[in-house]
């Protein structure tokens, strides 16, 4: 006898089944997602940072529930230990963070000019790419903080968790990685760590420097990150972390004071949100080089771009497109400043389209110009930095670019507290004609979250001082453009324009095009130091890929 169900009862029914076609719908889904994604490829978040070790401490706090910015915070004081030549807490940075919502704001803790510094600083400014070592340099740390207010409005994990892993590795030790082995063996930058406090954590008992095979410890590093992870940011800025950093600052010749550290702010803004063609580009506004980037890329877009823009004779036509634009924002540097201490000038113009229209009209296909028909004033290349790029699960995304500046920044070790100190006003050298304190020098650092039309998300910064402009430029266009794979885009061989217009290429690059370049009257250089690294991570199609630039022997991390 078949069974009568009343109408409640049918409706129950008929709920529950619309309920296991979904969940099989869901299943289906996932699996033809799981299934579409190529090998090395993830489906659910990723780091790129500058080594695997600290991609994977940033993924791991993504895996225990944290947000891109604990993933992000987390791989950063990693990268401290392992690339501390590149960044750490005597230094600054610049976050872009994209919330799950869609907004997109820049946290900026970049160094800034202390309230009593050398008179006529800037008279004593390289003239070459080099290294600028002492006390003078160093401008007021502000990276705990730029973590601090980041974590405060995005954390999700405590702040003591983001913090353990590092500790303990500072503790304990690691056996001295490659890269930092092989900086440390550099003809420049060897002498200049036997020769100041460096040596004391980067040599050995004989004063020589360290090997590959030796174990690297930060004993009293890790006991200041056990009482900022204890105590919050407030113990480095007002607390006897900060008393100890200002004695050995003034131990070696500095006068920066608590009172600079006590006073020391983040800023925080709106990213300038920069139409391309096929999406928007969300970048920091000055004094960081977002403006500069875009400016070229906004360029390059009106010579609608291709695959094919890369074959035959059109390659050469692109690549001096390119380098023509690239000297433009040469002469554009000086436009870059800090806006709260030059309120009469207008960065505004480098993402003007009238602006940008004219420029272009005046691009050579045939022929390059002396420096006077780009504005240029010569001045000092820089090199230096590390970024690192997260998408989290929910959609949010943090590309942070941060720097003690050059190399070893300033060359100060602070013994009482285990901080390297950054060299940061080096960056008005060249480009200001003069400073003021609390004034934030201009840089090249770009940190990009793009949005595209076609549903990418893609995460991305570049480190190398000068040169980041330069290999985050040509990485979007690869990628945006050019028909190249994330991969393939960061791989590619690049050519910088130095800051005399002269052009270095990458070993490796295309000679027929260096050939054909030099046929138009461009000075040719060799690129002695290839600084430029960049570092990404793009969502498209339920499938995430990152990279870490395989120059710095870097390795992303993700699930």
């Amino acid at each position: 006898m078949a069974i009568k169900y009343k109408p409640w009862q049918r409706c129950i029914f008929c709920v529950v089944l619309l309920c296991a076609v979904a969940l099989i719908m869901c299943v289906c889904i996932a699996l033809l997602v799981d299934k579409r994604c190529s090998h090395g490829t993830f489906r659910r978040a990723a780091v790129a940072a500058d080594s695997q070790r600290c991609s994977e401490i940033g993924r791991d706090m993504l895996l225990q529930g944290g947000s891109a910015v604990d993933g992000a915070i987390a791989a950063l004081l990693c990268t401290s230990l392992v690339n501390p030549q590149s960044m750490g807490l005597g230094g600054g940075s610049i976050f872009t963070i994209k919330d799950k919502t869609g907004a997109v704001k820049v946290f900026n803790s970049r160094e800034t000019v202390p309230q009593s510094f050398k008179a006529n600083l800037l008279k004593d400014c390289p003239t070459s790419m080099t290294l600028t070592t002492g006390s003078q340099w160093i401008g007021v740390p502000g990276e705990l903080r730029g973590y601090e207010e980041v974590h405060k409005r995005y954390g999700k994990l405590r702040w003591s968790q983001l913090f353990e892993p590092t500790i303990k590795l500072a503790r304990e030790g690691f056996s001295m990685p490659p890269l930092l082995a092989g900086v440390l063996k550099h003809r420049l930058i060897e002498p200049v760590v036997k020769n100041s406090s460096l040596c004391e954590l980067f040599c050995n008992k004989n004063k020589t420097v360290m090997n590959a095979r030796d174990i690297l410890k930060f004993p009293k590093l890790a006991e200041t990150m056990e009482t900022i992870a204890e105590q919050g940011a407030d113990a480095f800025y007002t607390g006897k972390i900060g008393l100890d950093l200002i004695q050995d600052i003034k131990e070696a010749g500095g006068s920066m004071t608590l009172e600079d550290l006590s006073s020391f702010r983040v800023r925080i803004q709106d990213a300038w949100t920069i139409p391309l063609e096929n999406g928007l580009m969300h970048i920091p506004p000055p004094p960081a080089g977002g403006a500069l980037l875009a400016f070229i890329l906004k360029l390059m877009e009106g010579f609608h771009l291709s695959p094919k823009s890369l074959i035959g004779d059109e390659k050469i036509q692109t690549y001096q497109r390119y380098i023509e634009a690239a000297k433009f924002a040469n002469g554009q540097r000086k436009s870059i400043y800090d806006p709260i201490f030059n309120s009469g000038k207008n960065a505004t113009r480098l993402i003007d389209p009238d602006f940008i229209d004219h420029i272009r009209t005046m691009i050579s296909t045939d022929r390059t110009h002396d420096d006077s028909y780009y504005n240029i004033q010569p001045s000092s290349d820089r090199m230096g930095t590390t970024h690192v790029s997260v998408l989290a699960e929910d959609g949010s995304a943090v590309s942070v670019t941060s720097t003690i500046n050059q190399i070893f920044g300033s060359a100060i070790y602070s013994p009482r507290t285990g901080i390297i100190l950054n060299n940061e006003l080096v960056d008005f050298c060249g480009r200001a004609d003069g400073m003021r304190a609390g004034e934030q020098p201009p840089s090249s650092m770009a940190p990009v979250i793009f949005d595209s039309r076609t549903g990418e998300t893609l995460v991305i910064g570049g480190s190398g001082g000068s040169m980041i402009t330069t290999a985050m430029a040509l990485s979007i266009m690869n990628h945006l453009w050019l028909g190249m794979n994330l991969k393939d885009s960061i791989d590619d061989r690049i050519v910088y324009v130095d800051a005399k217009n002269n052009l270095r290429f990458e070993d490796g690059f295309d000679k027929v095009v260096i050939e054909g370049l030099k046929a138009l009257g461009h000075k040719v250089k060799d690129l002695n130091y290839a600084f430029n690294v960049v570092n990404a991570v793009s969502r498209k199609g339920g499938c995430i890929t990152a990279i870490s630039d395989s120059r710095k022997l870097g390795h992303a991390a993700g699930y």
